[in-house]
């Protein structure tokens, strides 16, 4: 490693590193504002390039997000960059990997559960780290995840889902029947319960009148001021959805009033954020509790296993969850009435057979 001044007074460092491939490839780095910069600059890319793990978190933090920020869908490494910066790069960042143990983990969830952070947010932190450290044990060798031994914290759902019954949904979609866009909007989310990011991703050829049907292909999300169209959320988040004839007839006229509309153009130019203002005028206006956007997507699952009985399976496929058991964890709570229904169709075929065993009995005498 050679470091030098330039001709502007600053500290060039130059080196040599082993590349993916282990050949030997040079680096030059210029214009720190220290000697001491610039060594320990090249020390955490060398160590970095060998996959040594004597570095310090935020080196591995940056090697990290390279890696998956090519792989995950911008508005998921936008969520790690502010989980990582504000709740974890401040304990860990100067501390190296390699040296953090399993009460290191235990001592910053308790000063995370002391800021009064809510179960579900504090376990959407915890899983980030430990997906980090997961990465370190598969690809760098680390031998195990510290957040494993320390244990999680908070939980995977809030205590009480909150949703939406038939009659409280109708009595606040009345309240939007002034404003076509809002009332279609609603209409579409509560009746199909696609995400918000796929109902405002919606073209005009994604619906098919005659089919009865919403293709679901892709995710509208506004990022810094730009609209971005993304996969779906999971894989099996590309689907088709069967529409009742009410909603067809419903989209049919919304779609009426689009007058120019293109089969590529979005079915809703509209927002979040002006979906939610809608949501919360709606809900003054009707009287009804409040609950979040996202709750309308389980306010549908509510009504398909509560009212009509349908099974986990067919709520999957619906829905666009990538595994059964998502559904199962997300709605448990909703079915154990089905199991008290089950034994009462048990109760009727025995009751039944017994009545028919009867008449034939009595019809061979």
């Amino acid at each position: 490693m050679t470091v030098s001044k330039n001709d502007k007074g600053l500290w060039d460092v130059q080196f040599y590193y082993k590349d993916y491939r282990g050949k030997n490839t040079k680096k030059h780095k210029r214009n720190f504002r220290t000697k001491k910069e610039a060594v320990e600059w090249a020390n955490k890319y060398i160590n970095q390039q060998s996959h040594n793990l004597d570095m310090d978190f935020s080196s591995f933090w940056q090697l990290y997000r390279e890696d998956m920020k090519e792989r995950l869908r911008e508005n998921t490494v936008r969520t790690k960059d502010y989980i990582m910066e504000l709740k974890v790069l401040p304990y860990f960042g100067d501390k190296k990997i390699v040296q953090i143990t399993a009460a290191d983990i235990r001592r910053w969830q308790n000063s995370l559960m002391k800021e009064g952070y809510s179960p579900t947010y504090l376990k959407t932190i915890n899983n980030q780290l430990s997906a980090l450290f997961n990465y370190a044990v598969r690809y760098y060798d680390l031998p195990s995840n510290p957040c494993q031994k320390a244990g999680s914290m908070g939980k995977g759902r809030a205590e009480e889902m909150q949703f939406w019954t038939q009659e409280e949904f109708e009595t606040f979609i009345d309240a939007l029947k002034d404003k076509p866009v809002s009332y279609c909007a609603f209409m579409t989310l509560y009746w199909t319960g696609v995400r918000l990011g796929e109902l405002l991703a919606l073209s005009l050829a994604d619906f098919d009148a005659e089919k009865k049907t919403l293709s679901i292909t892709k995710s509208y999300q506004r990022i810094n001021g730009r609209d971005v169209i993304t996969e779906p959320k999971t894989a099996k988040g590309k689907r088709i959805i069967s529409l009742p004839d009410f909603l067809v007839a419903e989209l049919e006229e919304y779609v009426s009033r689009l007058y120019g509309m293109m089969a590529g153009n979005r079915l809703f130019m509209i927002t979040k954020s002006y979906l939610e203002k809608e949501m919360k005028r709606g809900a003054e206006l009707s009287g009804v509790k409040k609950i979040r956007l996202h709750d309308l997507r389980h306010s549908h699952a509510s009504l398909l296993i509560s009212k009509l009985g349908v099974q986990p399976k067919l709520v999957s496929e619906r829905l666009g969850h990538e595994k059964i058991q998502t559904t199962l964890d997300t709605y448990s709570h909703l079915y154990p009435d089905q199991s008290r229904n089950l034994a009462d169709q048990l109760n009727c075929l025995v009751d039944g057979s017994d009545e028919e065993g009867g008449e034939n009995n009595a019809g061979k005498t």
